[in-house]
């Protein structure tokens, strides 16, 4: 039956019959509970990284070079950690070097130290020294070439002696390379020279045939290793 009404705008619209159809009940549907799985042994990258105000984590076993009664260090101390061996190793050697050459409590000598990050640096067990004596070593380097250079131009073999022998005793930068040579006991890694490498390696040894590509790498520092 089809009837006229009247809207609330007052026009007249025919009434239509609704349709009422039956709809299905929805399925119930077991919720699922979601869990993360990790894998076993994740590597390092996959780990959260820590926030610039979170202080670094050391390694338990290593620790900075400290200074002597004689000697400073003057670099940071995250430049020189290594393990206890090595430093205990150095500070011997820096002692008695410093002692040698003068320096006292009251004027130590200055060493610096730079981070290293290949080879034996990754497990703390080399230091690679810088400056000694407030210049670099590259430095110390630059002086004794050049002192040698004008040493080969000399007339005289007795002028040549001496011109060699002042430098020798007056380059910190070469006399402490002799004495952690002297020392001795650096480490020797299977297949690997003596870990003492320096400006002075393949003039001085230990391991005098050193290539030109280590010893461009070594040019303006000191590696020990223990």
């Amino acid at each position: 039956m089809n009837r006229m009404i009247r809207t609330p705008y007052s026009r007249f619209v025919r009434r239509r019959p609704v349709w009422l159809r039956r709809l299905t009940p929805p399925v119930a549907q077991t919720p699922v509970q979601m869990t993360t799985i990790y894998a076993a042994g994740t590597n390092s990258s996959s780990q959260p990284v820590p926030t610039a105000a979170e202080p670094p984590t050391r390694h338990p076993a290593l620790q900075p070079i400290p200074s002597g009664q004689t000697y400073r260090v003057t670099s940071p101390p995250e430049h020189s950690l290594v393990t206890p061996p090595l430093a205990s190793a150095l500070h011997q050697v820096f002692e008695e070097f410093a002692r040698k050459n003068g320096f006292t409590a009251e004027q130590p000598l200055s060493i610096a130290f730079g981070r290293g990050t290949l080879g034996l640096h990754r497990l703390g067990r080399a230091a690679d020294i810088y400056a000694v004596g407030a210049k670099g070593i590259g430095q110390w380097a630059h002086d004794w070439n050049s002192a040698m250079r004008q040493a080969a131009t000399t007339p005289t073999p007795q002028e040549r002696a001496r011109l060699v022998a002042e430098e020798q005793a007056r380059n910190l930068g070469y006399k402490l390379y002799k004495a952690l040579q002297a020392h001795g006991g650096w480490a020797q890694p299977a297949r690997y020279p003596v870990q003492l490498f320096g400006p002075w390696t393949r003039g001085e040894g230990p391991h005098k045939k050193i290539s030109d590509q280590l010893l461009q790498a070594h040019r303006d520092h000191i590696h020990v290793a223990k």
